[in-house]
């Protein structure tokens, strides 16, 4: 399927799948590119899954924070490396749930912290790296808000 040329506005992104595949392209302000899911549920494996992308943006926020708040100190941070899993975990004490095989979404997050840094720096930057933006907006929850256009609106021509 090939990307329609319009560009997308600021701040908004466009995904597009056709009627044939899983692949889909995606459009975010001026940059281009595609996810797709593995070939054991039906895709073809041509790009990262939707769950990669989440925890890439949930990884480089991370990262660009803790870049951010160490130069502000001026402490000596030579990298940092942000590896993330996401996983359903079954919940075993869940007093708001209905359903008996109640699961919960998990992600797990290990930060590799590079340079001649104390350990009173290296914990306070673990600390700063819950405070991403990204981070907060999923532990808070997200409302998403539908609206169904008419067809001939939903791929300009």
């Amino acid at each position: 399927m090939e990307a329609t040329p319009t560009t997308a506005e600021p701040h908004t992104v466009v995904v597009r799948v056709g009627a044939d595949a899983l692949l889909a392209d995606v459009q975010a302000g001026r940059h281009t590119f595609v996810l797709d899911e593995p070939e054991n549920v039906g895709g073809q494996d041509r790009g990262p899954t939707p769950y990669d992308l989440l925890l890439s943006a949930l990884g480089a926020c991370t990262a660009i924070t803790l870049r951010l708040y160490a130069t502000q100190k001026k402490w000596p941070l030579q990298g940092i490396e942000v590896r993330l899993r996401h996983r359903r975990v079954h919940v075993e004490d869940c007093q708001a749930c209905e359903a008996g095989d109640a699961r919960l979404d998990e992600i797990h997050k290990e930060l590799r912290l590079l340079g001649e840094l104390s350990e009173e720096q290296r914990q306070r930057l673990e600390q700063i790296s819950q405070k991403c933006p990204v981070q907060k907006t999923l532990l808070a929850g997200v409302r998403i808000n539908t609206t169904l256009l008419p067809a001939e609106a939903a791929f300009p021509a």
